[in-house]
């Protein structure tokens, strides 16, 4: 798995398992942000999120974030990324990229003449792929998993 400077990796992958029954109660009822709600009254089904998030079972894999380069996309340190393998990449699409031995998630910028590798932080600068580079599209990111708090 590739490193940092600092000997810690860059991102970690999870795979999901399809093995298990991990179902959690669903509400089956609009959540208001106002007034309370009885939900418990309302819990009549169970949501497995590996199989709610994994269109594509065989080619999904979770990745948790480490850094800061894509906060402007809602993606920040910590966050676990659905990230689907079968999918195509296009312009505008969130990558998660192999790019000379080392993995980094970015938005995909097609150019005529190149690929831009582009962070949603101005605090980063884009990176330009050019014949010099190594580059694998690994997956394209479907959802993002935050903790509040």
């Amino acid at each position: 798995m590739p490193i940092d400077k600092n000997n810690k990796p860059k991102l970690t992958f999870y795979s999901p398992d399809f093995d298990k029954d991990t179902g959690l109660p669903l509400v089956d009822h609009s959540i208001k942000a106002g007034f309370p709600s009885p939900a418990l009254d309302f819990m009549e089904h169970a949501i497995d999120l590996n199989k709610h998030l994994a269109r594509n079972p065989l080619a999904t894999f979770y990745i948790k974030v480490d850094g800061s380069s894509m906060t402007g996309a809602g993606i920040d340190d910590g966050d676990m990324l659905v990230t689907d393998r079968s999918l195509e990449p296009a312009d505008g699409r969130i990558a998660i990229c192999l790019i000379d031995g080392e993995f980094t998630v970015k938005r995909l910028k097609l150019q005529t003449d190149c690929l831009y590798l582009m962070p949603e932080n101005p605090a980063y600068q884009p990176i330009k792929v050019n014949e010099d580079n190594q580059i694998i599209i690994w997956g394209i990111v479907t959802y993002v998993i935050k903790k509040i708090g």
